[in-house]
């Protein structure tokens, strides 16, 4: 049974980013900063090589995408946008500390939903049902090597949701312009619908890397 490799990557910085802002839906690019720190990750460290590239298509995934796999036309996927915020879109969780609705939102319960936003639970399964799409497809066309540069909060609820070991959201937090590799068995997935979480990216030396993970090439 052949094993695949995924990467989900976080996107680079951003001006509200920097400011503690909450930017969902709000299609903001990359900051200089945020520019200059994903070509640093990826001369100083290395991201592997991938058949395919998918991203959010707000402008600061796909910006991201490209600096990092500049080779690679991403391919644009609306369910990896990130959470739409509502009212709670550019403001600041002190902003923000006095709002019913955002303390209910923040405990996540399942109904609770910024307004004119998106409720945890309808967030949930959007994103869950767009990661399940990209796994069959990924199973379908036997493509091995596939990276997903989307937004942290995706990042934190898909590994959440599918990540072996299992943890919680929180332990899932993820620094800009980084990520996770991630092996997908066929026949796990068949079965309990799992994805282990085997390292995180980039890595810091390529050798080392290749080393690493080359026993995954082999099938089993």
């Amino acid at each position: 049974m052949r094993n695949y490799k995924i990467y989900l990557i976080r996107n680079g910085l951003t001006k509200g980013s920097l400011e503690g802002r909450y930017i969902g839906h709000t299609d903001e690019d990359l900051c200089a900063q945020g520019r200059e720190q994903i070509v640093e990750l990826a001369t100083t460290g290395y991201f592997p090589e991938v058949e395919a590239v998918l991203s959010s298509p707000l402008k600061r995934c796909v910006n991201t995408a490209k600096l990092i796999y500049p080779d690679k036309e991403p391919i644009l996927i609306d369910g990896l946008k990130e959470c739409n915020f509502g009212e709670f879109e550019g403001m600041t969780a002190d902003e923000l500390s006095d709002d019913e609705s955002f303390k209910r939102w923040l405990r996540g319960e399942k109904n609770a939903a910024p307004p004119f936003g998106e409720s945890n639970e309808k967030f949930s399964a959007r994103v869950c049902a767009c990661f399940i799409k990209i796994i069959e497809g990924i199973l379908k066309s036997g493509v091995r090597e596939t990276a997903i540069v989307t937004h942290g909060g995706i990042i934190m609820l898909l590994l959440a949701a599918f990540g072996l070991p299992e943890a919680p959201m929180t332990d899932w937090r993820t620094p800009s312009g980084c990520g996770y590799m991630l092996s997908l068995n066929a026949s796990i997935w068949a079965r309990i619908r799992k994805i282990e979480v085997t390292d995180e990216i980039p890595f810091t030396v390529r050798d080392e890397a290749e080393d690493d993970w080359s026993f995954f090439n082999e099938e089993l």
